[in-house]
């Protein structure tokens, strides 16, 4: 009942929110609403139920080269040390996922980080990939993923599943995860949130801020020449106003870094593509 209780005063204080108050006010609502309803540790038991989907049904192969783990998760770890500083007490998990013709990234709820290869072989340097994992890391800290499952599978049946006692729900998350179905439904104020936190994450890891706001023109300019190029597109539209947000965002907040790691990705590029 007390949990009950806590998620209806959660929501009466997003919704008395929504009129009148500042994006940010308004976002940090929605978390704590968001975390009334799903808990930190279902989250983390709903991130371990999807993985052992995707590994056992879903049958992703993991990168066995360890070079190119280590650099993805080296990549990763100023990033997700930012994001802890706005979520604390997330345990990040890194994987790359095998697969070079899809130029994809997800994040599921708690902290596990999926990265396809198809991904750092898109991407022109670093900070372009760094954006990307910092997106996804932005969408773990504002409990988008778990918001959009609720919304999608109703709060029961995400409980349910992270219980493991609803095997068909985590199936669904896995196979759209994976591009066989549907994926996660972010709404644009989520993806508008997320894109801000991949500026300041990447710029706290050194990384030029921009990378996101280049990834997504480059993406957009060669669609439909590049295979699996639509993987990210389709859940991450990237309009010209979107990349615009994203630049005055880095000028109004100042945000800065000149790292681009152009010729450490270039190296790793050059071991996949063997």
């Amino acid at each position: 009942m007390q949990r009950i209780l806590s998620a209806i005063v959660g929501l009466t204080l997003m919704t008395g929110l929504m009129t009148g108050c500042t994006s940010q006010r308004l976002a940090s609502a929605q978390r704590t609403a968001a975390s009334y309803l799903v808990s930190d540790q279902q989250e983390e038991q709903l991130g371990q139920q999807v993985k052992t989907e995707l590994e056992t049904k879903e049958k992703i192969k993991y990168v066995e080269d360890p070079a190119v783990v280590e650099y993805v998760r080296t990549l990763s770890t100023p990033i997700l040390q930012a994001a802890n500083r706005d979520r604390k007490g997330v345990k990040w998990k890194v994987n790359v996922i095998d697969d070079p013709k899809t130029v994809n990234a997800f994040a599921t709820p708690g902290g596990y980080l999926y990265v396809y290869t198809g991904l750092l072989l898109a991407a022109d340097n670093e900070a372009e990939v760094a954006g990307v994992m910092a997106h996804e890391a932005g969408h773990v800290v504002g409990r988008h993923s778990a918001r959009a499952m609720i919304l999608q599978y109703g709060q029961q049946a995400i409980i349910d599943a992270a219980l493991g006692k609803n095997q068909g729900t985590v199936g669904q998350i896995a196979a759209g995860l994976a591009g066989t179905g549907v994926g996660l439904a972010y709404s644009r104020g989520n993806e508008t949130e997320a894109d801000e936190y991949g500026a300041r994450y990447s710029a706290a890891a050194g990384y030029d801020p921009h990378g996101l706001a280049t990834f997504f023109g480059k993406l957009a300019a060669g669609e439909g020449k590049t295979p699996g190029v639509l993987k990210w597109l389709s859940t991450h539209p990237p309009s010209s106003e979107r990349m615009a947000h994203i630049n005055d965002y880095i000028a109004k907040n100042r945000l800065s870094g000149s790292n681009l790691g152009a010729e450490r990705l270039a190296a790793i590029k050059q071991s996949l593509r063997k």
